[in-house]
């Protein structure tokens, strides 16, 4: 007998972060593939993104569905670090590691820099537990249409749909100030907390024109600071394009050999150099997992904790009195976030 999965997760609209594409994407890959349940009531396991951002209410639902349907399996994605990655929110931490120990039947990291700075901070290990990259929607990231590199005028490019300090502006800043315009020329789509003299700046587009974007360019650059796992990275490779990024976070888990690193602003234009001079070396290291692949290891990782349900040799997480007195204090955690944020 095979599961169903819902994830209890609210879709936006339009140009929206990464994470958001990803978690469309898998949606549409449980629904070809006849595993998807567009009820959460009804579904088998339910794959809980965390942390909702402006959807807190949803911790609320799954303590409910836990407590209706004892049985039902709650499947965690965890970021982060969040307080890593933003500089700043460790009670966000602290919230997801004592949700995440007290309902949670599986995690699932983006990065083994991600699982390996959780668990630094506190975050307790689970029996069922793995690491999942991310990919994006191969309908709309692929190789189709890509240019062909022409050293005589290369363009990097920079995505961000946050517009965090910590995404990498200094170094798009540094850059935007002394990169060869001669020979370079550099765009960045998203939302940005500067101003761009030279750097090409457009606002936030959808998923479609973003990839035609990307693929309208040569060489991928992120500056991203502690980022488990870069969805930008990520659309960008599976665009075609080499990248070079700070060594830091799960970058180097998704590049791989297809581009270089830098540390900051003395190394950053002699890695850009070095790939824009062996682009194709770098061009044909490119091989990210496709996204059948990630939609199969969600699968096979929420279908082995469900088989090891029926056969009894596992328990899924339920309600009792203690962990609901303990979840109270957890909202009174993100109520104290949401008034002080």
């Amino acid at each position: 007998m095979k599961p169903t999965i819902h994830i209890l997760y609210k879709f936006p609209e339009g140009p929206w972060g990464g994470g958001n594409q990803v978690l469309k994407a898998l949606r549409n890959h449980f629904r070809k593939k006849g595993f998807y349940s567009e009820s959460a009531e009804d579904a088998d396991v339910i794959l809980f993104n965390s942390y909702p951002f402006g959807s807190e209410y949803m911790f609320d639902l799954v303590f409910k569905l836990k407590k209706r349907h004892p049985n039902k399996i709650l499947i965690h994605r965890v970021d982060g670090p969040i307080s890593h990655l933003r500089g700043k929110g460790k009670i966000l931490d602290e919230i997801i590691f004592e949700f995440n120990n007290l309902f949670s039947d599986g995690t699932i990291f983006q990065s083994n820099w991600s699982r390996q700075k959780n668990n630094a901070l506190g975050m307790l290990k689970s029996p069922y537990e793995t690491i999942i990259m991310n990919a994006p929607d191969p309908g709309i990231f692929n190789f189709k249409d890509t240019q062909s590199f022409n050293n005589k005028e290369i363009k990097l490019i920079a995505t961000s749909w946050s517009g965090n300090i910590r995404k990498g502006f200094d170094i798009y800043k540094f850059l935007d100030e002394h990169l060869d315009y001669d020979k370079f020329k550099m765009t960045f789509v998203g939302n940005s907390p500067i101003e761009f003299k030279n750097i090409r700046w457009i606002k936030p587009v959808p998923s479609e024109k973003l990839a035609t974007i990307l693929k309208g360019h040569d060489i991928f650059i992120t500056a991203s600071r502690n980022d488990p796992c870069s969805n930008s990275l990520i659309e960008a490779i599976h665009c075609g394009l080499p990248a070079v990024a700070i060594n830091d976070g799960g970058h180097p888990e998704i590049i791989g050999d297809a581009g270089e690193f830098f540390e900051n602003e003395s190394d950053v234009i002699a890695a850009i150099e070095k790939v824009a001079k062996e682009y194709k070396h770098y061009q044909a290291q490119i091989n990210p997992p496709a996204f059948d692949e990630i939609g199969h290891n969600y699968y096979e990782f929420a279908n082995g904790i469900y088989d090891n349900y029926l056969d009894g040799s596992y328990h899924p997480k339920h309600v009792t009195f203690l962990n609901a007195m303990k979840f109270i204090h957890i909202k009174m955690k993100v109520l104290r976030w949401m008034t002080f944020s």
